[in-house]
């Protein structure tokens, strides 16, 4: 079945007004609703407005404060540990990236962790926020639920625990890595039984260790690391930094928000700005960059391979045929959508 499309416009109007009648305040609103939009429009459709239902049943269930006051607990001149008052994840990864990013012009790197926040959506929203001011964002945080056990193990004990890079150019695109620390994000897993969809071989794995392909049964078994036991390392790491150092919850303490509406997730995040311009002229380092990238592009290709891609490129040429064409919207996502529209009250999203 053919997807149907929404512009940009309308995607982020509908949210908007959806998060104005879960009783966000305006400009909160306005906040998750750019970004939720945001990551549909760069081909995150994991971690966009597919994510809006689940939302909508936390804050009606009281899972998440829709009138935060979010505060600095701790903080010095390169740092500073964010308290996110339980506030939708958006709207906390937006106020501890400025801090971050006015931090880093002062200072040249700045590192800003969050506690009681939630999910905020795909983590290159946050690091390419860094790239407006000619910087360098890494952004970390633990995952919302338990999907990975210790490398040999049964326990789920860890999650997906993305990273996501952003490196500014000066004219090519900019490199934008953005990774779970599994093999495939849970949101992609979301995404395809949202629309009827088999997993490839190599996502998950059931309890008796053989290959999982429906994402209906994706409870029955586990998502993959990357690079096996490295990639197990990898998620502790990041769960122990953005987590853990944040004193956010880790481990056991993690809460599944995709079974438990009403507890507080306490979700931890971290946020790293670096400014080139304290090691040297930012010109030169983004015209550096743009060369690295025309030396890989150009390098010798193996057998049967048409192009060489840099992180974000894919991601890059996403938002230009998205708002060009329309964001695209399966028919099992909008009857979900359709009945949060009823439910709230509000007009449905409009498509094409």
């Amino acid at each position: 079945m053919t997807n149907k499309r929404v512009s940009y416009s309308h995607l982020q109007n509908f949210i908007q007004t959806a998060m104005l009648a879960l009783g966000l305040p305006p400009k909160d609103a306005q906040t998750v609703a750019n970004y939720m939009a945001d990551a549909d429009l760069q081909g995150s459709d994991g971690h966009g407005v597919i994510r809006l239902p689940q939302y909508a049943r936390r804050i009606l269930a009281g899972g998440v404060n829709t009138n935060p006051n979010i505060t600095i607990e701790s903080e010095r001149a390169a740092t500073a540990l964010v308290n996110g008052d339980n506030a939708m994840g958006h709207v906390v990864m937006k106020f501890a990236t400025e801090l971050a990013i006015a931090k880093a012009r002062q200072s040249g790197m700045a590192w800003v962790g969050s506690r009681l926040s939630n999910h905020a959506g795909p983590a290159s929203l946050y690091s390419r926020m860094a790239l407006e001011h000619d910087m360098v964002g890494m952004y970390f945080a633990v995952g919302n639920a338990n999907h990975l056990p210790a490398w040999g193990g049964l326990d789920m004990l860890l999650s997906t625990n993305p990273i996501s890079v952003a490196v500014p150019t000066h004219l090519e695109p900019p490199i934008v890595l953005d990774m779970a620390t599994t093999v495939a994000a849970y949101g992609k897993v979301k995404a395809k039984a949202q629309k009827g969809e088999m997993m490839p071989e190599g996502w998950m794995i059931d309890f008796e260790g053989n290959p999982l392909l429906d994402p209906k049964r994706s409870e029955e078994g586990f998502l993959l690391p990357i690079g096996g036991y490295k990639g197990y390392g990898l998620s502790l790491i990041v769960g122990i930094l953005a987590g853990t150092l944040n004193s956010a919850a880790m481990g056991k303490s993690v809460i599944d928000f995709n079974h438990d509406d009403s507890s507080v997730t306490n979700t931890g995040q971290a946020i790293a700005i670096i400014d080139p311009a304290a090691f040297g002229d930012p010109t030169a380092f983004k015209e550096r960059v743009d060369q690295l990238i025309r030396e890989l592009k150009a390098s010798k290709k193996m057998k049967g391979v048409e192009q060489i891609w840099l992180p974000g490129e894919q991601s890059h040429l996403k938002r230009e045929e998205h708002s060009r064409l329309g964001i695209p919207i399966s028919a099992g996502l909008e009857e979900q959508l359709r009945l949060v529209a009823e439910k709230l009250e509000i007009h449905k999203i409009q498509l094409q």
